[in-house]
């Protein structure tokens, strides 16, 4: 009887080892398979052909010499921001036990498909490296990124922070450090992505024309008045009350400061604002207060196109912009500042506006609505390439 049994026991446990080595080597290969197509659909997304690298860099990867005859099969379409890269890889796992009962060997055979797409729907970004809460937010501030992300350049463990009742929504927020929200309440459509690699600036390569000579020194508007393009030397200054229409063109604020007070109104159409200084001192600020009434968009062609207020950079690291003018403050297109430190509150409640703040540091300290739909405006999008395993 012992002998009888002995043959279905010793089958039995032999199975169960078979299989547990067979599995094992199933879930190595995936994880080979995995990392394979992880590093394919980078190499696509920049534009190469993967078609000839799969069974290299999974061989690499995978050394498990009891499984035979492995092969790796590719598909691979797209490419740029928009590539897919679908992988099959299958062997066979000599057995030790299972061959007494005429099975030699156990067939395995794993899939995975990783996928890229870009994320373009940057709105926010701050560009400083190592600061400490390069992108806040604080208070009781309500800060709305609607359909788009926010993006900050600091290696800082605190490279965002969010504290007090501050609520903070948006479709990602990435950053190349890590996050601070005490107490607040975020939100995304996305996730939170910490260990994000660095952006580049999107209008690096932008540069405003020369200028030189005033048009006007130290021009305050205290009535209703239209102005054209020109040099503002050492600033320009909207009253409590009046109005200033701004003529279509680029308006240099050469030294001194852009105010405009609280029930002033600021209007223009395809302008932008540059701030710059003639004489590499007295660099101008900004200052948009509560209920004042700002109303710009960008030029729609030329060399700032896209750009509502562009800051030379040559300004120094954390130069003061506040554009704090509330609900009544509408900045469309960009709002380009790459050494400036941007406090930032306002915008129309709208998902159909467009703007995009891009500074050196961005704060947000009271209500804040902005979005992204700039296409009218010609702004240069950013955002990350975003990589996604299905296996």
């Amino acid at each position: 009887m012992l002998a009888l049994l002995a043959l279905p026991l010793m089958g039995t446990v032999g199975a169960a080892v078979d299989y547990s080595r067979s599995n094992a080597a199933r879930a190595a290969m995936q994880g080979a398979l995995d990392s394979t197509a992880l590093s394919l659909v980078k190499q696509a997304a920049a534009g190469a052909d993967v078609s000839d690298q799969a069974q290299q860099t999974f061989g690499a990867l995978f050394i498990r010499p009891e499984v035979q005859n492995v092969s790796v099969n590719v598909d691979s379409s797209g490419g740029g921001a928009s590539a897919t890269v679908s992988l099959t890889a299958s062997g066979a796992v000599m057995t030790t036990f299972l061959g007494v009962l005429g099975y030699s060997t156990l067939n395995i055979t794993v899939q995975s498909t990783v996928y890229s797409s870009n994320d373009v729907s940057g709105c926010v970004l701050a560009l400083n490296s190592t600061a400490a809460g390069a992108v806040s937010a604080s208070g009781s501030s309500t800060v709305s990124l609607k359909g788009c992300s926010l993006y900050s350049n600091s290696n800082s463990a605190s490279s965002l922070t969010a504290g007090g009742s501050t609520t903070l929504s948006a479709s990602i927020i990435a950053v190349v450090g890590g996050v601070s929200l005490s107490g607040s309440n975020v939100t995304t459509t996305e996730g939170i992505r910490t260990g994000a690699p660095q952006l580049a600036d999107p209008y690096i390569d932008v540069a405003f024309p020369s200028y030189s000579g005033c048009t006007q020194s130290n021009f305050t508007a205290k009535t209703t008045i239209t102005i054209s393009p020109g040099v503002y030397c050492n600033g320009i200054s909207v009253n409590a009350g009046a109005t200033l229409t701004l003529n279509p063109g680029i308006y240099y604020i050469d030294r001194g400061s852009f105010v405009v007070n609280g029930g002033g109104t600021v209007t223009g159409t395809g302008v932008t604002l540059v701030f710059t200084s003639s004489t590499g001192n007295n660099w101008p600020t900004a200052t948009i207060n509560g209920n004042a009434v700002v109303s710009l968009t960008p030029p729609l062609s030329g060399p700032t196109t896209g750009i509502v207020i562009f800051g030379d950079r040559r300004l120094p690291t954390g130069t003061s912009f506040k554009l704090n003018g509330g609900s009544d403050q509408s900045l469309s297109g960009a709002i380009y500042v790459p050494t400036g430190a941007i406090n930032y509150s306002g915008g129309a409640a709208s998902s159909m506006s467009c703007t995009q703040i891009i500074g050196d540091t961005v704060s947000f300290i009271g209500n804040s609505n902005v979005a992204i739909n700039c296409s009218r405006y010609k702004t240069r999008p950013f955002g990350l390439v975003l990589v996604r395993l299905t296996s």
